[in-house]
């Protein structure tokens, strides 16, 4: 079962591009705009080669990521839509080479679940697993 919603998960297959946010141990942030897929409900993502990365680093030595997917719906009215995931993340070896695999642990949604137009309330969810 899929910690995203039905209508969560059809947005993600929807959308190109996500932010990944990871930080270094001194706490140092790095954000980069990465693809993704989600499989098993967690959100993995890689590139041509990960280990020359900031984030990769970063992950080694702090396993924390937080995701954010997000666009307009709409400019007029104005209706963002969302989803910020902060999980766990560990680099895991593919057929492609090492990848990232992050597992939410906290999801927050707006402008999904509700497609209301207008300014969305914000869903927010702990995952336990």
């Amino acid at each position: 079962m899929s910690v995203f919603t039905e209508a969560e998960l059809a947005y993600l297959r929807t959308q190109p591009l996500m932010r990944f946010a990871s930080a270094s141990t001194t706490g140092r942030p790095d954000v980069a705009p990465v693809v993704f897929e989600v499989e098993d409900g967690d959100i993995l993502t890689a590139g041509f080669d990960i280990t020359h990365t900031i984030r990769y680093r970063n992950i080694q030595s702090n396993p924390r990521a937080t995701l954010v997917v997000d666009d307009l719906a709409s400019v007029n009215p104005w209706s963002p839509r969302g989803l910020k995931i902060t999980g766990r993340c560990v680099i895991e070896a593919s057929t492609n080479g090492e990848r990232f695999r992050i597992t939410p642990e906290r999801i927050v949604s707006w402008g999904i679940n509700d497609t209301t137009p207008g300014i969305p309330k914000m869903e927010r969810r702990t995952i336990e697993r």
